[in-house]
């Protein structure tokens, strides 16, 4: 396997390696460890292609725990921060919600915000280097024009462009407040003021607990807050487009947890703001956004507390007659893209890459290509692992095993697994492992 070493820088390697021995999506490294999944991509990657011209997409990708939808969601995530977009993501929780009335709502928000990430800051903490980055280009324009930084008629010159661009979200909730903070932004950096600077982005952050505070701060009359987050989300992807960004794509991972919302009023509501959300990008009142949702099966399909528990969100995302989620192939031209379990070849080729980084992280195991093709037959053999076993369950005891071999020199990799359960007579091959690149 050494020849064949994948060069990773370490610190990469190590957050990716254990990510997965804990069977945590790494947030850093997806790419070395993406296999298939190809419909999916391509699908996701044309969303990105319609937000670049201007457009807006809803996506929902759903799939048992363990699937793969997180890993889809970072693996997409870097490959459109990578592309010059916007991204930001969240995980729901109790505590965040899409609609609350006890700050739910902003705690999403603050989330996204805070993760905001483009290429030049791809860990998150963005907005900073967004304003920065137009603030820069602005500066350039004007001083091209013939107006010296260092004249009186610069921040004037500054603010009117500002409001300028902005001037196409005139019409949006909260706007005009938005467009004031970040002309209040641009001359405290001027200015040197960092205070000031630091009230506006606590502002941008939703941080202002009233309107009374943040217009004696600010001047302005509005705040962030859980009614109108998402308008905002909507300014700051109009923004992301008019300043050079490709757009601004959303993530918004384990809604499972508004299905297990026990009030009915309260998850109607969160319901209500997804179905707002899906119209607005599908009728094109979101210029430049891409929101897509993960979950599971029950949070898409339960009839008493899933999405189809709304009648308006069962309508449009409802299977017709001829895409049912039983389908081993679906077309991925509507919202739902639903992931199917990985074929043995694209288990096996995980199985073989997972075996590369081990060996340059850990040290050289020695495993050979029979004997990682003969574990994953002793994976799928037990009743139902056909179609429920998730690459999480294959790739943690598969790390535990190498774990195991590489302490105890004397060990094969069958001895490992033949201590669980009594050897079973080998699967019908339906891969050969000479085929894999490993």
């Amino acid at each position: 396997m050494a020849e064949n070493k994948i060069k990773i820088p370490k610190r990469i390697l190590s957050a990716l390696m254990s990510s997965m021995a804990a069977g945590v999506v790494p947030r850093v490294g997806a790419p070395y460890i993406a296999i298939g999944r190809t419909a999916e991509i391509g699908a996701l990657c044309r969303d990105l292609d319609t937000i670049a011209d201007g457009g807006s997409a809803t996506r929902f990708i759903i799939g048992k725990y363990g699937s793969g939808k997180s890993f889809l969601i970072q693996l997409m995530r870097g490959y459109a921060v990578e592309h010059g977009f916007v991204c930001a993501d969240a995980d729901l929780s109790p505590e965040r919600r899409l609609s609350s009335s006890g700050g739910g709502g902003l705690a999403t928000y603050r989330e996204l915000i805070k993760n905001l990430a483009v290429k030049s800051s791809p860990d998150g903490g963005a907005l900073p280097h967004i304003l920065s980055k137009w603030m820069s280009e602005l500066s350039y324009s004007i001083e091209q024009d013939g107006i010296r930084s260092d004249s009186a008629e610069f921040d004037g010159e500054m603010s009117r462009r500002v409001y300028e661009k902005l001037r196409v979200m005139e019409t949006g909730i909260g706007a005009f407040d938005f467009a004031k903070v970040i002309s209040t932004y641009f001359a405290a950096v001027r200015a040197l003021d960092e205070q000031r600077q630091a009230d506006c982005l606590r502002w941008l952050y939703g941080e202002f607990g009233t309107k009374t505070e943040a217009k004696a701060v600010l001047g302005v009359t509005g705040i962030i807050n859980d009614g109108n987050w998402y308008e905002y989300i909507k300014l700051l992807a109009v923004l992301a487009r008019s300043i050079g960004y490709g757009g601004l794509v959303i993530f918004i991972d384990e809604c499972v947890n508004l299905y297990k919302i026990p009030n009915r009023v309260s998850r109607e509501n969160n319901y209500e703001k997804i179905l707002s959300i899906f119209n607005d990008t599908l009728q094109g009142k979101a210029e430049g956004l891409c929101v897509i949702f993960a979950g599971t099966p029950q949070f898409l399909e339960d009839k008493h507390r899933g999405l189809f528990s709304y009648e308006a969100l069962r309508s449009r995302l409802n299977d017709t007659m001829f895409g049912g989620g039983a389908r081993e192939t679906q077309p991925m031209f509507g919202p739902i893209i639903r992931l199917k379990r990985l074929s043995d070849d694209e288990l096996l080729a995980l199985i073989a890459r997972i075996t590369v980084l081990f060996d340059e992280w850990y040290g050289t195991v020695d495993v050979t290509p029979e004997e990682m093709r003969d574990f994953l037959y002793f994976m799928l053999s037990r009743a139902g692992a056909d179609t429920m076993i998730t690459p999480r369950e294959i790739i943690r005891s598969y790390l535990t095993a190498l774990g195991i071999i590489l302490s105890d020199k004397g060990k094969r990799l069958p001895d490992v697994y033949a201590s669980v359960a009594p050897k079973t007579e080998s699967k019908k091959e339906v891969f050969d492992p000479e085929t894999i690149d490993f």
